[in-house]
């Protein structure tokens, strides 16, 4: 459990760098940055893939083919469409407020499942996820209120309840295949992200052809190379990395606590926020990753198996 444990760790620092992509390419479409950074994170797949491509083509059902088109598609380029419209629309903070409840869907949608510890023991360590998630974005919440309109702002919330439904649904299925499925962890990332990155190109593809405003820019040569990137960043780290990790861990982990281990993503989100702000956290941001960190690790120690009792 303690891999399980490092590996969702190491997940949410990679994953929390996404946050800021779309503020540090705002003149690009929600669109664009999905699709770029899913295009880069196939590329990158595969190169991986063509070592083992005849053997890991051979195993590949009818069924797993499906399912990487739906993971790829849902839990990948429509879910990173639906955050960086968020972002850019509510701001990070109302976003990442709305993801921070991953741990609570995830854990509600796992607690039928194989491993899980019953909701009434989670409760306090829940109750204090709640609490970190809230002091993390209630004063920006309040700060960023005239920044854009109440139509756009509701837009933007909108969205990011979306990405939330499909990562909820998305983490919650891809852990109960991976526990059956006959592909590690790292080849199951590697075809999954070659079919985000064949759809992902797709998508970009035919937008082009329908002259969608999504994928008409004006950027210069430096912007673009900005773009290219970020992604290429993205693609390695919060892609392919961090879905291999992730992988791992939801082989390891009850759903109950996977679900858990995904504040890791605000938490880390939060710190990058700081570097990037220059500045140290206030008092209120500092006990809200007390309190994140503390849920999870009450978390943690309620999954824990109980030790035998030592003979008298």
């Amino acid at each position: 459990m303690k891999r399980g444990i490092v590996y969702a760790g190491m997940a949410g620092a990679v994953w929390g760098l996404v946050f800021l992509v779309p503020k540090l390419l705002p003149e690009f479409s929600p669109l664009l940055l999905s699709c770029g950074r899913f295009m880069v994170y196939g590329a990158v797949s595969l190169l991986l893939l063509l070592p083992n491509a005849r053997r890991l083509l051979r195993q590949l059902t009818r069924r797993d083919v499906l399912t990487l088109i739906r993971f790829a598609l849902l839990g990948n380029l429509v879910y990173y469409m639906l955050l960086a419209a968020s972002v850019q629309w509510v701001g990070i903070a109302a976003a990442s407020l709305i993801i921070g409840v991953l741990p609570l869907s995830i854990t509600w949608l796992g607690r039928r499942d194989a491993g899980a510890v019953p909701l009434a023991h989670l409760a306090w360590p829940l109750l204090l996820v709640i609490g970190g998630v809230l002091c993390i974005n209630l004063d920006a919440l309040f700060a960023s209120a005239s920044q854009q309109p109440m139509g756009t702002r509701l837009l933007g919330v909108l969205c990011g309840v979306g990405a939330l439904a499909y990562w909820s649904w998305f983490a919650i299925e891809n852990a109960r295949y991976l526990k059956h499925s006959r592909f590690e962890s790292g080849e199951w990332s590697t075809l999954w992200g070659v079919t985000t990155g064949v759809l992902g190109v797709l998508i970009w593809g035919v937008a082009h052809l329908l002259s969608l405003e999504a994928v008409t820019v004006e950027a210069s040569d430096q912007r673009w190379q900005m773009f290219w990137l970020v992604n290429l960043a993205c693609a390695v780290l919060g892609s392919w990395f961090g879905n291999r990790m992730w992988n791992a861990s939801s082989r390891r982990l009850p759903l109950t606590l996977s679900g858990q281990l995904i504040v890791f993503e605000t938490v880390f989100a939060l710190h990058y926020g700081f570097i990037y702000l220059q500045r140290w956290p206030t008092f209120v941001e500092a006990l809200a990753v007390g309190l994140l960190l503390g849920g999870v690790s009450w978390a943690v120690h309620r999954h824990a198996p109980a030790r035998p009792a030592l003979a008298p």
